[in-house]
């Protein structure tokens, strides 16, 4: 690995060399795979465009982050800053290099995306940007060649796999009773929240090599290597377990959640819904003590679970109580008439 790492460093810095004014255009790409753009993309779209697009866009962004978790501890691989000082850092980011996250969310989201799309023109559109995601985050020296292609693939795979598995499962969860889709709903969120810990109990004995530290700190002052950090187990579960638990509320309760077919009604749901995510999101995260202890980690876990739990019920439920929408049963029934 050594070797190919040396190989793909030449990569990097042939990328970078084509100039500087590339680093704002690759940042707006890169920007477009972060976890806290989608956070704005997936509430537009369950509450304002397509509520079952939303929610799968939401699935589908969860998964991801899981497994791209997972693999990152179990290669426990470094990122190109990290041992080469010839490569610039025009990002930095604390944890391992392989796979690139922002690749497989790419892949996979707006992949599903992809799928959904109409017309020749928004496919080709959609496609540019997975690849345009995945070669930002070349140019900004924090990923390799290899963390961007396996990236693309396990999201490849991934939205295969969803999309094979989506039918079947849909239709065997309507089959289920509201206790028995919350239990489902906590179970899942202790699997995820599992799935993404366990590789790091395999390195409790490992230690962040010291030339990497300071290879890193040396590319960019504000570079902090964090790669065992266990945060990410608790946002994911967390927001897992609110949606859904909201969705099977909803779907039980109210009839689902149906997106207004007024557009100025679809604006001040969105405007509404973003107060309520600024809320839970960064006001609690304010006041909630940020640690490694297991207060700490319980409060993460419980705010990412009121903001899944806002967007997927608790917003739709304050948007049909404002008449900005009707429930879906009544939707449906008006539809009809």
């Amino acid at each position: 690995m050594d070797a190919l790492h040396q190989l793909e460093i030449l990569w990097i810095i042939a990328v970078q060399a084509l100039g500087g004014w590339l680093s704002e255009p690759m940042r707006l790409f890169s920007l477009l795979g972060n976890e806290e753009f989608y956070l704005l993309v997936m509430p537009v779209l369950y509450w304002s465009v397509d509520a079952r697009l939303g929610f799968r866009v939401a699935i589908m962004l969860l998964l991801s982050n899981g497994f791209s978790a997972f693999f990152k501890v179990l290669f426990h691989s470094p990122r190109p800053y990290w041992i080469d000082s010839r490569v610039r850092a025009f990002s930095v980011e604390p944890s391992f290099g392989i796979p690139s996250g922002h690749a497989q969310n790419a892949a996979s989201i707006w992949g599903l995306v992809t799928a959904e799309a109409r017309g020749r023109g928004a496919k080709i559109f959609l496609i540019l940007l997975i690849f345009l995601i995945g070669l930002s985050r070349i140019y900004l020296g924090v990923h390799f060649v290899s963390d961007v292609l396996l990236g693309w693939l396990l999201g490849g795979l991934l939205l295969w796999g969803f999309l094979r598995a989506e039918r079947l499962l849909s239709a065997w969860l309507s089959s289920q009773s509201l206790p028995q889709m919350l239990a489902l709903a906590v179970m899942s969120s202790l699997l995820l929240g599992a799935v993404m810990l366990l590789p790091a109990l395999t390195l409790r004995d490992w230690q962040v090599p010291e030339a990497w530290e300071r290879t890193a700190l040396a590319a960019n002052p504000e570079s902090e290597i964090d790669p065992l950090n266990p945060d990410g187990a608790f946002t994911v579960s967390g927001t897992w377990l609110g949606m859904m638990a909201g969705v099977a509320w909803m779907y039980h309760r109210r009839g689902g959640f149906q997106v207004s077919r007024a557009p100025r009604q679809r604006v001040l749901c969105y405007l509404i819904g973003l107060i309520g995510i600024f809320f839970f999101w960064y006001a609690l995260g304010g006041v909630f003590p940020r640690g490694d202890d297991l207060l700490s980690y319980s409060l993460r876990f419980l705010r990412y679970t009121l903001v899944g739990l806002w967007v997927s019920a608790l917003a739709p439920l304050l948007f049909q109580r404002l008449g900005l929408n009707e429930p879906a049963q009544a939707a449906r029934a008006s539809l009809s008439q």
